[in-house]
């Protein structure tokens, strides 16, 4: 089974660019999704199917990583079914068969590659993994074409290149430290852990969160994220916030769990602590003077980010809250995402000033544009209101009660900032010019493009009430990966 997630899209990508042909390019990817999902299905909840295979596996700690994916994978390409009927195209309709063409497969290959990163059993395999999400979704974020779409895949290159970078280094002390035990397997280094050597095991430790916390969008190496997700067509600015970060999340929570095993917590948990405190403080300052929404919704993507940094580094139930957190933001994040691509279609613009009157121009917009901000700003029901509440409780129980001020202040100045902003959207008087352009883009959206997000606030308001007892069984195994 875990060979017809990995192998299918190979086999599609051919076809697809023998065919060319618009509605088999969007039936490949359709295919694609469906099957992905269904299968994680069965790897994940039924115990008789085949989780393992050479270099890939399915374990407690990944499976709430894969679901999360799958779904969020699902529900991008139905929205991506009405989205992509009006993406830019070219006069010529070969060429402009081609560019589709090419949307569509290098976003199969985009969730292939993070499919093999959460899968992966081996340290190696994931960082050439994490290195091809880079490349495969370089092509999305220049996808518009447009001078800022190169500035932002230029500096998405660069900036996750240096981390990788780091990320090798790290490695090659992570194999220094290990002595005589030469392997990258994650069950093999746990196994021996205890025993490799604590100095160029910190010193590893360093090199990969700073390499991976890059491509987690964790400060101070975030600089991609802000330009990334704002320049990319808007279904994939949702598999970047709530898929692609995840996976480099997973890959630093395998190598924290090293640290663990061999006594060395402490130091990680610090480390982990003031990336994740930076974090916060980072979107705080820029968040407030933001001019453009979908910028503002990626900074919201690295404070989400930092705390679940700072839940890793607390441990103990707070770990119960980072999955939590994790399962929360990658749903409402998405709906987020996919909801400001209602919002560029209807006003033509991603500056905030240039809009108002959301609620008049198009009701459901508007209502999903208002409970995305409520679910991702952690309003009850919404589970992140929960996760963050075990997070500030855990934080009064160790006596962190600076921490605990400093965080909920953050917390409190970022929800300000992008509450400010959505209200300011979100209500108003539509301005005279702008009524026959809304009339007109409000026909591009179709029913598709409302239902995905629907779906997701109403699976994130939902756990915040009541986890059904199939994902509480997972959610409790992936604790055991920290």
């Amino acid at each position: 089974m875990i060979n017809s997630i990995l192998i299918f899209p190979i086999i599609a990508g051919i076809l697809m660019l023998l065919v060319r042909k618009r509605f088999f390019d969007n039936l490949m990817l359709n295919i694609y999704a469906i099957l992905h999902f269904v299968i994680t299905l069965f790897l994940v909840f039924d115990k008789g199917a085949r989780i393992t295979i050479p270099y890939f596996a399915v374990d407690g700690t990944n499976k709430v990583f894969l679901l999360i994916l799958s779904f969020v994978f699902l529900m991008v390409t139905i929205y991506n079914n009405g989205y992509s009927k009006h993406l830019p195209t070219f006069n010529n309709i070969r060429i402009k068969d081609k560019k589709i063409c090419l949307y569509w497969l290098m976003t199969m290959a985009f969730v292939l590659s993070m499919t093999g990163t959460v899968l992966s059993t081996n340290l190696g395999l994931a960082w050439v993994l994490v290195e091809a999400t880079t490349l495969t979704s370089a092509y999305l974020i220049y996808f518009n074409r447009t001078k800022s779409a190169i500035e932002a895949a230029w500096k998405y290159v660069f900036i996750c290149s240096i981390g990788i970078a780091l990320a090798f280094v790290g490695i090659i002390f992570l194999n220094i430290s290990t002595g005589d035990v030469n392997t990258m397997s994650y069950s093999e280094l746990y196994r021996y852990a205890a025993s490799f050597d604590p100095l160029w095991l910190k010193l590893a430790f360093v090199f990969m969160v700073f390499g991976f916390g890059a491509k987690m969008g964790l400060a101070p190496v975030h600089f991609w994220l802000p330009d990334a997700h704002s320049e990319s067509p808007s279904p994939i600015s949702a598999l970047l916030s709530a898929t692609l970060l995840n996976s480099a999340f997973l890959v630093i929570v395998r190598v924290f769990k090293i640290m663990n095993i061999a006594q060395c917590d402490d130091y990680a948990r610090l480390i982990l602590l003031v990336m994740g405190f930076l974090s916060l403080f980072v979107t705080a300052v820029f968040v407030y003077h933001i001019k453009n929404y979908k910028r503002m919704l990626a900074y919201s993507s690295i404070e989400n980010m930092g705390i679940l940094a700072i839940g890793t580094a607390m441990g103990g139930a707070a770990y119960y809250a980072v999955i939590l957190h994790l399962i929360g933001h990658s749903l409402a994040k998405a709906s987020f995402f996919l909801t400001s691509g209602n919002v560029l279609e209807l006003f033509d613009t991603k500056r905030i000033k240039s809009i108002s009157g959301l609620m008049n121009a198009d009701g459901k917009t508007g209502w999903l544009w208002v409970a995305s901000f409520l679910a991702i700003c952690a309003f009850p029901t919404s589970v992140l209101f929960i996760s963050e509440f075990i997070m500030i409780k855990e934080m009064i129980l160790d006596h962190y009660y600076v921490l605990c001020a400093l965080f909920v202040f953050l917390l409190t100045v970022v929800l300000y900032g992008i509450g400010r902003a959505v209200v300011k959207m979100t209500f108003g008087e539509i301005s005279a010019d702008k009524a026959p352009l809304l009339e007109e883009n409000k026909k591009k959206i179709t029913i598709s493009m409302y239902i995905p997000q629907f779906v997701m606030l109403i699976a994130v308001f939902t756990l915040g009430i009541y986890v059904p007892r199939f994902l509480q069984g997972v959610i409790n195994a992936a604790i055991g990966g920290f």
